[in-house]
């Protein structure tokens, strides 16, 4: 697993020849988990949308498996016109996908997800969030702890006309958000640090607009994640809540988030 930071964690076990010990570990009432996330990349020819709705339960922490969610309805209403757009489950159990492909959301209106579960609603809403462009990804020569990291410097010039927080993909599950307060307006470039990287591997690199809730929420994820052993968006052991609200009994709130984002990426191959 590639990872930008260690994490040396100390683990004292005192043993006994005879005695065992069981604990009971606290398992809550599995709730609805909501990832809503979608990436618009309205700078490319087509425009191409990622992203679906994928529907799963918590699971008691130190299961593996995770239990995913089919029998729901699913959709998305364009508030401004009370257009909607239906979603069907994919091939790929839990995960659905628009119907129709070719419906673009536009930036400064709002979008309001709908999931019924179970005799419950589920609402939140969203708007396309603006970002920058990748100007250019490098490899540098630098290291951190062990020395053989691979260093890459991303370049991009942000907007100086609003306030904008951003969420970077780089590919293997591993996310850093950030926010303009310290170069609003300004050409920024920043080094990022992968470990066990060979010659002739390609990355994808991505920049995604969000809004400063998002950036809060992720920033939670990430962490009590530590990027460690997967997907930060994945269920979190502590419950975060994102912005789902369910409207039918609030006590039975859903986790997870309703994101549009508008998106930028970049391939860059690693040098030998």
């Amino acid at each position: 697993m590639k990872k930008l930071l260690y994490i040396i964690i100390g683990l004292i076990i005192f043993t006994s020849c005879e005695d065992v010990i069981d604990v009971d570990v606290p398992n809550g009432v599995p709730r609805l988990v909501i990832d809503a996330s979608f990436e618009i990349y309205l700078d490319e020819d087509p425009i191409d949308a990622l992203g679906g709705v994928r529907l799963t339960l918590s699971a008691p922490f130190f299961d593996d498996a995770v239990p995913t969610v089919s029998d729901a309805t699913v959709f998305v209403t364009n508030l401004s016109d009370n257009s909607v757009i239906n979603f069907i489950e994919s091939s790929e159990p839990g995960l659905f996908i628009p119907e129709n492909t070719n419906i673009i959301p536009e930036f400064d209106i709002d979008y309001e997800l709908t999931v019924i579960y179970e005799g419950e609603t589920y609402k939140a809403t969203a708007q396309l969030i603006p970002t920058v462009a990748i100007d250019n990804v490098e490899q540098g020569d630098g290291t951190l702890f062990e020395g053989d990291e691979t260093e890459v410097i991303i370049f991009f010039t942000d907007d100086g006309n609003r306030d904008d927080f951003y969420l970077f993909d780089f590919d293997f599950n591993l996310y850093l958000p950030s926010e303009d307060r310290f170069y609003q307006g300004e050409a920024f470039n920043f080094s990022y640090f992968y470990e066990d990287m060979v010659g002739g591997e390609e990355v994808t690199i991505k920049i995604l607009g969000i809004d400063q809730r998002y950036y809060n929420y992720s920033n939670l994820l990430i962490e009590q994640s530590d990027q460690q052993g997967g997907n930060p968006f994945q269920t979190p052991p502590a419950q975060i809540r994102g912005n789902i609200i369910n409207t039918t009994n609030p006590d039975n709130f859903a986790l997870g988030y309703f994101n549009l984002s508008e998106a930028n990426r970049f391939q860059f191959t690693i040098e030998e």
